[in-house]
């Protein structure tokens, strides 16, 4: 076998084979020394541990290469910096939160670039346009104030429109019922008929769907006498009665009002059912309703003389209510209010009350007809409180006012609450006296079961006030 020797033309020098054989046992050296120390880090250090030291050998050998390095060699383009191994070692060596922080400064730092990669890959032209899903902000009512504000702006209030729209189809209904009864009992002595009512009033409130058509009866003072309530043998100061006096003088006839007379008193029941022979029997309401361009149909099964009218998704109740006016007083027929007591008229302060309740409002600048419009709205949504009428709750709140001056926008909640605690007061005691009449008890239309119900459901609102502004069925 031939050996091998050197190369011609070199000569191995002593220096050479030292120098050579140093470096050698310099890197052999070394790399032992790493691998001792990596292989016992794990049984002194921990897995943890191992894993510092490994990173902090890897920093320290690439510092060491680096130096080693001729000047001019480029980096590789995958080769980490120092700063980025040191941040590596940083990352291994912190807190779960300082290393998940510094996982979200990579991931922030790289989201730009890829973003605009997107943008660059994905033209106008290649994509087609995504339409804009719009949001409904939902205000974050926190208060009970800011919760009855919104209420209020939400579903309390009407818009222009529809009041308005509202307005004019009573308006013409109206007109037809007077021209109609003009033609037909020309020598019935009626005033000029109006329309009033809550929604005439700025008092309605959820939907514009009802209305009352007034009806002045024209009564002669020489021939009758208005008998207040205290002085009936029912003694009652809500009801009122008609009593027909100088019979002697002038006879039976004399009055066009003569032939309702029933037990020498004006009977409120004969006038209601004259006017329902002349209003529902005798109209044509479906031909009325095509010129109206709308449907209007009688309510069955009702005392009062109501129509209802259609027209599209809206629908408006129009109450036929007969009224007599002497001085300052205001005697209505209703009903439903009299029981089985056919002369009795009742006597109505609805003008009183909501004037004067307005007028308080314009002196202060307070929110009273806010108050009650939540309250009634309240009232019409709650099942069990349907049976609570505006008349109940416009008295409690001027009775309120008489003690309780801030009615400002800043004290709603503490009145609104106050209106429910005076409410069950008076249910406990069974008497709701009148603003303008004490005497007059607003409660006793109704029943003892209905008093505890709705008694019950206002004394758990005092606690959660919330579940007053949940929308009944």
């Amino acid at each position: 076998m031939e050996e091998k020797g050197p190369k011609e033309g070199t000569v191995p020098t002593m220096e050479g084979t030292v120098q050579k054989r140093g470096k050698s046992r310099g890197e052999d050296g070394f790399a032992t020394a790493v691998d001792f120390l990596l292989a016992n880090a794990r049984l002194v250090l921990g897995v943890g541990g191992a894993a510092v030291l490994g990173i902090a050998t890897l920093a320290v050998k690439r510092l060491i290469d680096r130096a080693a390095r001729p000047p001019g060699e480029d980096e590789k383009p995958d080769q980490k910096s120092i700063s980025e191994t040191w941040e590596e070692l940083s990352l291994t060596g912190a807190s779960p939160k300082l290393l998940k922080r510094g996982l979200e400064n990579s991931v922030n730092k790289s989201l730009p670039a890829v973003i605009k990669i997107e943008k660059e890959d994905c033209s106008p032209s290649s994509t087609a346009e995504v339409p804009r899903l719009e949001i409904r902000r939902v205000p974050l009512c926190v208060t009970l104030q800011e919760k009855l504000l919104h209420y209020y702006q939400s579903h309390v209030t009407l818009s222009e429109s529809d009041v308005a729209q509202a307005k004019q189809k009573a308006l013409d209904v109206c007109m037809e019922i007077q021209a109609f009864l003009r033609s037909k009992q020309p020598e019935m002595p009626l005033g000029e008929m109006c329309l009033g009512g809550s929604l005439f009033d700025g008092l309605q409130v959820v939907s514009a769907d009802h209305a009352c058509l007034l009806v002045p009866l024209l009564i002669e003072e020489k021939f009758w006498y208005f008998v207040p309530g205290e002085e009936t043998i029912l003694n009652t100061p809500q009801f009122w009665m008609v009593r027909r006096t100088n019979l002697e003088y002038f006879g039976r006839g004399s009055s066009y009002w003569d032939k309702f007379i029933v037990g020498g008193y004006l009977s409120s029941n004969a006038v209601n059912e004259s006017l329902h022979k002349l209003v529902m029997g005798s109209m044509n309401w479906p031909a009325l309703g095509s010129m109206l361009d709308c449907t209007i149909r009688q309510v069955m099964g009702s005392q009062e003389l109501k129509l209802e009218i259609q027209q599209e998704q809206s629908q408006l109740f129009i109450d036929i209510l007969p009224i007599i006016r002497f001085e300052e007083t205001v005697l209505t027929s209703q009903p439903e209010s009299k029981g089985n007591f056919e002369n009795l008229w009742c006597r109505s302060f609805y003008t009183d009350e909501a004037t004067k309740l307005r007028d308080l409002d314009a002196s202060d600048s307070g929110l009273r007809l806010c108050c009650l419009k939540i309250l009634k709205a309240v009232c019409k949504d709650q099942p069990s409180l349907r049976r609570v009428t505006g008349g109940h709750l416009v008295n409690v709140i001027l009775h309120l006012s008489d003690t309780e001056s801030d009615w400002s926008e800043a004290a709603l909640a503490d009145r609104f609450l106050q209106v429910i605690t005076e409410v069950t007061g008076y249910l406990e005691q069974g008497f709701l006296p009148s603003y303008f009449n004490s005497a007059v008890n607003l409660l006793s239309e109704l029943s003892a079961e209905e008093i505890d119900e709705i008694g019950y459901t206002f004394y758990c609102a005092l606690s959660n006030p919330d579940m007053l502004l949940q929308r009944g069925v």
